[in-house]
């Protein structure tokens, strides 16, 4: 971004890439971009795999009598009941058998395996033989399972194994376990073991010995000013390999990875590319209120107009000193869907029972609030910190659905003081919202109420796009560790952001339909404030993501509680929407 883009490490043919991943945020700059060869693993494999076929009247007979006759009938017993030749029921049984529905041996006892089908209504076909390819992956450190197998080709790039100390022992596929095999063929996407449709893999077997196939990688070192992050990530082609980047970043936060000698990028040039960045971040932030300023001045000497002491300038009011407090709860007050706050420091002054009183007020009403803090570059280095009893005070605020309403992060690096309300009006200036001393006496303090539109959304964009930045990270903290609170964090985070579309999206593709009891929570707040449309598509998603929960699922009947309170609060505005969503396929 800084740099000239020939002096960065970056190979030519990553060049557009790398305008591409730049131009998603201002705040990202792309430092290096390289493409290395690393290899899979590549084993031929046999599986067998038994399917069920429905039995027939004989069969169905015998079976039943191998369970509920005690003691169990042989074959010449169970022919005298029926009143049938011998012949034909051992003919059956023989048969039973083969498939390891009936034990071996006399009298007619049946196997786990066939009374696992005869609950299902059929019994197992011959089983039948496929030809798969088990692929180990060094970066990912996982078996996928696929029928095609890999094309061996040569690949003129450096080998990424040369500068990363990576894993290369190739894990011997016949050494492991047949219920690691069902598992990853599962997991490969595969339809060949489904237990529940009574398809299952039976045994397997390596047909051929491991081969090496080269792939094609790009790696590309990513430093994010809003986060003050440096980021490795792994690609093939376009698609981001999360697995693989996860790994180098971790081994690179050890130290375990010199980005001098992977790519050839100095702690020196890393060093001067960040303080450009962050320059430029600070650079922005003013030239932003600068032109507020600026805007007023013009404006003032037009006017030249006073009401009291407000300075009255077009769609931007000049507020001094003691009126600064009383405009900021005025503000908050007119609030009717969001409220964003920056403050580089929160404390109990101003965090006050008045104060929890009003966010609690907001709240009951359908606002949501996002608090950020933090004005060193690491959360270990803010002198004053956050206290854990002011946080946990703001954390109590919650929705008339108990989910936490008010969202207080550390974001950090910023000395900016704003406020937000419903993207329409924008404070800031020189007075810190959260942690001034609660009094009033003149101090020199200014500060701009602005509702010129395209001024307010600048400075939306900017701030919401740093909470949209930690609701991401934490939804990936949480995929990692399974974790509900920091899960439910992001939710609220994306609801108050208007992004309840992306929190339904994330709980699609990741397969968390527990989550969804709170994405309706969430909606409920959006359908409070009027901020969330009644007829908005979303909610024709999440039916269908609701018919694929089973009724035996512990959260069935949370899910539907919810589910008849959006569909109530549909109603009060737009019947006809919520009698159209009632009339679809439900729960």
């Amino acid at each position: 971004m800084f740099l000239d883009s020939y002096a960065k490490p970056i190979d030519d043919n990553l060049k557009k890439l790398v305008e591409e991943i730049e131009a998603q945020s201002s705040s990202l700059s792309v430092l290096a971009a390289r493409q290395f060869r690393y290899s899979l693993g590549q084993t031929p494999v046999e599986v067998n795999i038994k399917e069920p076929r429905p039995f027939n009247v004989l069969e169905e007979f015998i079976i039943r009598a191998a369970i509920e006759f005690q003691p169990p009938p042989t074959e010449d017993e169970l022919a005298s009941v029926l009143g049938l030749d011998s012949v034909f029921i051992r003919s059956t049984t023989t048969t039973l058998r083969s498939l390891q529905t009936l034990s071996a041996t006399s009298p007619l006892t049946v196997t786990p395996e066939g009374r696992s089908f005869y609950e299902k209504g059929s019994v197992p076909q011959p089983p039948y033989s496929v030809q798969l390819n088990a692929i180990t992956d060094p970066l990912s450190d996982k078996i996928t399972f696929q029928s095609e197998s890999l094309n061996e080709t040569v690949i003129n790039l450096p080998d990424l194994a040369d500068f990363i100390n990576i894993d290369n022992i190739v894990t011997d596929i016949s050494a492991l376990a047949l219920e690691e095999i069902q598992k990853n063929i599962q997991a490969s996407g595969l339809a060949l073991h489904i237990p529940e449709e009574g398809k299952i893999v039976t045994s397997f077997k390596v047909v051929a010995s491991i081969q090496k196939i080269w792939q094609k990688i790009s790696l590309f070192v990513i430093f994010d000013a809003i986060e003050d992050k440096l980021t490795i990530q792994i690609r093939s082609g376009k698609q981001i390999l999360e697995v693989a980047s996860h790994r180098l970043q971790i081994l690179h936060n050890e130290g375990k990875i010199s980005l001098q000698k992977l790519c050839k990028l100095s702690n020196e040039a890393i060093n001067f590319e960040r303080e450009a960045i962050l320059k430029q971040k600070n650079t922005e932030i003013e030239a932003r209120l600068e032109k507020i300023r600026q805007e007023a001045l013009e404006n003032a000497v037009k006017t030249s107009k006073k009401v009291d002491a407000y300075t009255v300038v077009g769609e931007a009011i000049q507020l001094r000193d003691g009126q600064i407090a009383q405009a900021f709860i005025d503000v908050l007050n007119s609030a009717k869907n969001q409220v964003i706050i920056y403050s580089p420091w929160v404390n109990q002054a101003v965090v006050n029972e008045k104060f929890l009183a009003l966010l609690q007020k907001l709240a009951n009403r359908g606002v949501w609030i996002l608090i950020g803090h933090g004005i060193a570059r690491r959360e270990e280095d803010e002198d004053k910190p956050i206290s854990p009893e002011v946080e946990e005070k703001l954390r109590a605020i919650k929705t008339p659905d108990g989910l936490p309403c008010v969202q207080v992060f550390w974001l950090g690096d910023s000395h900016v003081k704003e406020v937000i309300v419903d993207q329409k009006i924008h404070l800031c200036g020189s007075h810190n919202w959260l942690s001034y001393r609660g009094d009033y006496l003149p101090r020199g303090e200014s500060v701009y109420k602005v509702t010129i539109p395209h001024q307010v959304q600048e400075a939306y964009k900017f701030i919401a796009n740093r909470f949209q930045n930690h609701a991401q990270k934490l939804w990936q903290n949480s995929l990692e560790n399974r974790d509900s609170k920091l899960a439910i964090e992001s939710l609220c985070t994306w609801g108050a952001l208007g992004m309840e579309d992306i929190a339904l999206q994330e709980i699609q593709q990741n397969d968390w339909l527990e989550l969804m009891p709170v994405w309706f929570d969430v909606t409920l707040q959006g359908l409070r404030s009027k901020n969330l449309p009644d007829d908005s598509t979303i909610f024709k998603t999440a039916l269908s993501l609701l018919n694929q929960v089973s009724l035996e699922e512990g959260f069935t009947v949370s899910l539907q509680d919810k589910w008849r309170q959006v569909i109530n609060a549909i109603a009060i505005n737009n019947p006809q929407t919520a009698l159209n969503l009632l009339n679809t396929n439900a729960v």
